[in-house]
């Protein structure tokens, strides 16, 4: 079956799993890619892959603010190149975020978890390929996903929207105070100092709050450290206008 199979591993420790697939699927095309422009080069007018395997969240501190597998993605959307895609998790709750939004994509067939060993993926890839979806039972997702997503409701419209730049200029480490948010966000400061209105509903929604403790900007601050990387992640991908890039680094200054 993998005669003409060809595989990209993006992913920035991916020679490993490279070297593992290259053994068992001898017939198979293997392409490994470790950092962003990697990853570019392999897809960018070149042939389709018949499957993708691509870490969640890269973690290597040159890439894990900057680059993921959503990224990963969007390329392949953007370059008419999607590919079933099987991503890869290390199981920590700082994955949940990026979870939630990858297991609604179409082309994200299954996930499989790198403490497994290098059996699952071998197998994954040969289930993609053939154009079937990872039984969970066998492939689990290994989190509670947690409803409204934060894709989803920063999706919703220019409310949405607002709520995602604020949150991702906090993130970023580009605002310590409404004056400050208004000026990195280019956002009027009288929305601004709806900030709690905006990023509020979503957090008591997702019970990431303490109801005991009031929901002030204090608290949206927090949150919105917490999320960082999801939140710098969404941002990066659905930036549609130069503004955004000209007044919000979505490079947190911390890294």
């Amino acid at each position: 079956m993998e005669d003409g199979l060809r595989v990209l591993v993006a992913s920035a420790l991916g020679n490993l799993l490279g070297q593992v697939l290259t053994e068992a699927l001898p017939h198979a095309t293997i392409v490994v890619a470790i950092h962003p422009a990697a990853v570019h080069r392999a897809v960018v007018g070149r042939v389709r892959f018949d499957a993708v395997v691509a870490d969640l969240i890269w973690m290597d501190p040159a890439y894990e603010y900057a680059f993921d597998g959503l990224d990963v993605l969007q390329l392949l959307r953007e370059t008419n190149r999607s590919a079933p895609m099987i991503m890869a998790v290390h199981g920590h709750g700082i994955e949940r975020d990026h979870l939630e939004e990858a297991v609604t994509q179409p082309e994200v067939v299954g996930v499989v978890h790198k403490a497994a060993g290098f059996g699952h993926p071998i197998e994954a890839v040969q289930i993609a390929a053939a154009g079937r979806t990872l039984p969970r039972t066998k492939f689990p997702i290994g989190h509670q996903l947690i409803q409204p997503t934060l894709d989803s409701y920063f999706s919703r419209g220019r409310r949405g929207a607002t709520a995602a730049r604020l949150a991702g200029a906090i993130a970023a480490g580009h605002a310590t105070d409404y004056q400050s948010l208004a000026a990195a966000t280019c956002i009027p400061l009288n929305t601004v100092n709806k900030l709690v209105g905006y990023l509020g509903p979503l957090i008591e929604a997702r019970a990431e709050h303490d109801s005991e403790l009031p929901m002030n900007s204090h608290a949206i601050y927090r949150w919105c450290g917490e999320h960082s990387r999801y939140v710098l992640s969404w941002y990066r991908r659905h930036s549609v206008c130069d503004l955004d890039r000209n007044t919000l680094d979505i490079y947190p200054k911390r890294v």
